[in-house]
Parts: structure tokens; sequence; C-alpha cells
């Protein structure tokens, strides 16, 4: 069913400065949209068992919102990987496997889906070239941050021009994990057990994947920061993978994190 409400995006500080380069971003949140039930309400998931109908005019609408046609709102096949594609026009067949995306050209819309996993939105302002990054822990730890900066200065930025925004992200207040995941993290670096603290839970870490993304950016020389939204504590606002599975509920929603030149 259509409604009459409109996205009404989160803009950042740090991005909004592109607007007079054209520039446009959003962190998007649930709201906006025409789905229904646990999809309520701007479910861009077309992964999900939402109405098909009802994520195409989802998606029209972030495209409407962001100033581009809905078939240049683009999005990869996520699967966790620290690849990034290189993108010059819309898709032709099937989405490519990978969560990161990069650009230099007007009229594309590159766009993050997240529900927990954290959404970076990249840009070199004055070189027009931006970029886009799914970072799930996985990603993160294995370089999809540091692989959408070097493939923005092969496009064309400079390292220290770029400017790289975490979006709404499930918060280290509510991302609990198991001794396995935290054993893993420190079996990488042995420093990252500064990113855990104890969790009420014996043999439970609480893990803060804000301050992990945040580290691994300005590591790679680019001007960070982030919204700090917690995506499991907000349901009003946000879709959450873990707040879903915590519920046992059948499937969950995902929100876009978007940016594009728009002009030439």
């Amino acid at each position: 069913m259509l409604t009459n409400n409109r996205p009404a995006p989160i803009h950042q500080p740090l991005l909004d400065a592109g607007k007079d380069n054209g520039i446009t971003h959003g962190f998007f949140t649930r709201q906006g949209g025409v789905s229904e039930g646990i999809y309520h309400s701007l479910n861009i998931g077309a992964g999900s068992n939402d109405e098909p109908r009802n994520v195409a005019e989802n998606r029209r609408r972030v495209a409407e919102s962001l100033g581009v046609e809905p078939e240049k709102l683009l999005t990869v096949h996520q699967v966790h990987s620290p690849d990034v594609v290189t993108v010059t026009a819309p898709f032709n067949g099937e989405r490519p496997k990978a969560d990161a995306m990069v650009t230099n050209v007007p009229g594309i819309a590159l766009g993050a889906l997240s529900a927990d996993c954290g959404p970076v939105l990249f840009a070199d302002i004055e070189a027009r070239v931006i970029g886009s990054a799914h970072a799930g822990w996985r990603g993160a730890i294995d370089g999809v941050l540091e692989n959408t900066v070097e493939a923005m200065i092969a496009l064309g930025a400079e390292r220290s021009r770029i400017v790289a925004v975490l979006g709404p992200t499930i918060g280290p207040e509510n991302y609990e994990v198991g001794q396995e995941f935290f054993a893993q993290f420190i079996a990488r670096v042995a420093s990252y057990e500064r990113y855990f603290r104890p969790s009420a839970q014996e043999n439970h870490h609480m893990f803060d994947l804000w301050s992990f993304i945040l580290d691994r950016l300005k590591a790679a020389g680019v001007q960070a920061d982030a919204v700090k939204e917690c995506t499991y504590a907000d349901e009003t606002r946000f879709f959450s993978y873990r707040r879903a599975t915590h519920r046992k509920e059948p499937d969950y929603g995902r929100q876009i994190s978007a940016i594009a030149i728009v002009g030439e």
C-alpha cells in the first residue's frame, strides 16, 4: 500500500560539505516507505521475503531523494568480503558479489545495505570521487575499507582529501559475542583486545564495532567520523538482524546508506 510519507535520511556534516560540488548522500532509516509488517516501512532488501513491488517502490523513493534515476541506484550482492567494484554504468544482469563500490560518474548512486553491519560512505569532494562500503566485522578485518580507499585513489582521489562516515550500526552496548569470536579477533592482532569489554554473561564479551571501523579508517589516512546511531536499540528508526534473531522473527528488513554525484 502506498503512503504519503517520504524518506527523511540522516545527513552528516563531513559529507554535506560536498553539496556545492554535486555530491549528495543519505543514511536512510526504515521510515518513509511502503512495506508492511516486519518490513515496515522503507525496506530496501531485495533478498528479503518482502513484496518485490514494495521494495521497488522503496528504492524509487531513495533514488528520488538522492536526485538520480531509480535504475541508477546501485547495490551489490553483499557477501562480507573485502572486494570493491569500480562502477561506470548500471549493472547488466546479475549484481556482482562484492561489498563496496566506487565511481566518478555523475548520475550513479552507490548504496550499502545494512541491518547492524557498518555502512560507510566515502567522498573526495574536490575530485568528485565517491564510494560506499558494507563493513561487518569480517569485511572490516579483511580490508574492505582500505580497499575502497585504494580504489578511489585509482580514480583520481587523494588520500588526505577523502572523508568517510560510518552510518547507523549496532552499538557497543548491544553487540555481545562469544569467546570464539573474541579469540579469532585477537589471534589476528593482539591489541584488538581493546575493542572488547566483559559481558554480564560468562565467557562472553561486548564488541565495539564502531571504534574498530573508525580506527581502521583513520589508519588508512582518511578523515573519519560516525553517525553513532545503534540499529539494535532504535526499533522505530532501524532494522536490526540481531534484534530480529533474538525475537525469532522469520526475516528482517534492510536500510540503505547511499551517495551520488549529481550534475555535470
